[in-house]
């Protein structure tokens, strides 16, 4: 009888360390998924601009005089693409304070949005110069209503321009590639903006009598 009451005590103690141990691998679980949830979110989504292709449009086709324009077309997935990104991130911190405007549109899937694109924008702090376009909406009319060269068959693709002139690159680009590119389409600028000077100039200045 004494030997039962033992057993049976055991029986309960070791049950109730059960059920202990229970709750508390319980609540280490959720514990656990609370840190391992996703650092984004619909939120950061929400923060980069999506647009519809007749808005990239728009967007290709504003033109300040005195403002460059460097557009960049990538997705994370694309290898080159990654590759040339820092020697754009190094151009904007060389001309910040400048007319310049860098935008990135990105490629990817729209399931990349929130999570690689978004970690993509945080990690080069270009998250306002990001802009979702959903690769699906591309027609071949965009291409040719936009482009010169690429007709949307490989990336990267960036096209720079300023005023009348502009330079299309089709694929990956070195640092060296980008500044000569850079600054040919600045000097190009100035040569033209000084012959249009000139050209008002003599316009503008009166003629001399005849005697």
């Amino acid at each position: 009888m004494k030997k039962f009451l033992i057993y049976s005590i055991l029986s309960i103690s070791l049950l109730a360390c059960k059920k202990n141990d229970e709750k508390v691998a319980e609540t280490e679980a959720k514990e656990d998924s609370i840190k391992v949830e996703p650092t984004k979110s619909e939120a950061d989504v929400a923060e980069l601009t999506e647009l519809s292709p007749e808005k990239i449009s728009e967007v290709l086709k504003s033109n300040h005089s005195d403002t460059l324009y460097v557009t960049n077309f990538f997705a994370t997935w694309c290898g080159p693409c990654m590759q040339e990104i820092p020697h754009f991130r190094k151009k904007m911190d060389e001309l910040a304070g400048k007319p310049v405007k860098f935008t990135f549109v990105s490629l990817d899937n729209k399931t990349d949005w929130a999570s690689k694109v978004s970690d993509f924008a945080d990690e080069y702090d270009i998250r306002k110069n990001v802009i979702l376009l959903d690769g699906m909406l591309l027609k071949q009319e965009f291409f040719a209503q936009n482009f010169q060269s690429w007709n949307g068959e490989s990336i990267p693709f960036t096209l720079i321009r300023k005023g009348n002139k502009s330079d299309e690159t089709v694929g990956s680009m070195t640092e060296e590639m980008l500044n000569q590119k850079i600054k040919k389409i600045l000097a190009d600028n100035s040569s033209a903006k000084a012959i249009d000077n000139k050209e008002k100039a003599m316009i503008s200045s009166p003629k001399k009598s005849l005697k």
